[in-house]
């Protein structure tokens, strides 16, 4: 078994346990309480049998895109936590409900962790032969917060922080428009200027040059060798 094939099972092991173990576990607190109950308070299982049913249709589809996983387990997670300290409420036992908002803030929490752990799995350490796997590969930028670089099997995505709002802007070239990478080092005085609104600040470090459909950008990471190595290998497979 190679390298990349043991991060895979390590990996989706986690994965699993976000998108279908958390639904599971709130699926047994909750049916746990019911059976101390009334018949109707099994209509409780309702909440967790539909995060479940979620979690099925797009486990499939979020298996190889890190950058849904911490959403999924963070909302999971919350639910979870809410449900289960107000739940006991239908059977009388009210003192759980006082750690709501404690119960939901944990939740979030370890469904953020988990799919940390998860996208660290994967990333640590970096290795090339990572370009092979149908992973999607997500690099911080530099001196920007939120702001990523997002290596897909057949594309690449530069994303800008998201605004109050929520939004942000987003630049996809398939692998086949990418023309040249380069590694280059910034001094942090440079005033860099993107094709899409991306504010970044300027750092000394590593950094690609990725020139893509007549854009040229000057993106700083701090993984820009391994960027450009593991860009330059899915271009040849592509």
């Amino acid at each position: 078994m190679t390298e990349v094939e043991r991060r895979h099972r390590r990996v989706q092991r986690v994965v699993g346990i976000v998108y279908v173990g958390i639904p599971v576990a709130l699926l047994a607190i909750v049916a746990w309480v019911s059976s101390r109950g009334p018949a109707a308070a099994w209509i409780g299982c309702v909440v967790p049998v539909a995060m479940l049913g979620v979690g099925l249709f797009l486990l499939p589809k979020h298996r190889y895109l890190p950058r849904w996983w911490a959403g999924v387990g963070g909302m999971f997670g919350a639910v979870t936590g809410l449900v289960a300290s107000l739940y006991p409420l239908v059977i009388g036992v009210w003192w759980p409900a006082i750690l709501a908002l404690p119960a939901a803030i944990a939740g979030l929490l370890i469904g953020l962790l988990l799919a940390r752990r998860a996208n660290l799995a994967l990333l640590v350490p970096v290795v090339p032969e990572l370009a092979e796997s149908p992973y999607e590969l997500v690099f911080q930028l530099r001196g920007t917060p939120l702001a990523t670089v997002l290596l897909g099997a057949a594309s690449v995505e530069i994303r800008s922080s998201p605004t109050a709002r929520g939004e942000e802007q987003i630049r996809r070239y398939p692998l086949s428009a990418i023309t040249g990478t380069f590694d280059a080092t910034l001094s942090g005085a440079e005033r860099l200027k993107f094709p899409i609104a991306l504010t970044v600040v300027g750092t000394p470090g590593p950094a690609v040059i990725l020139q893509a459909s007549g854009d040229d950008w000057v993106l700083p990471t701090n993984q820009a060798a391994i960027l450009i190595e593991l860009l330059d290998r899915r271009r040849t497979t592509a």
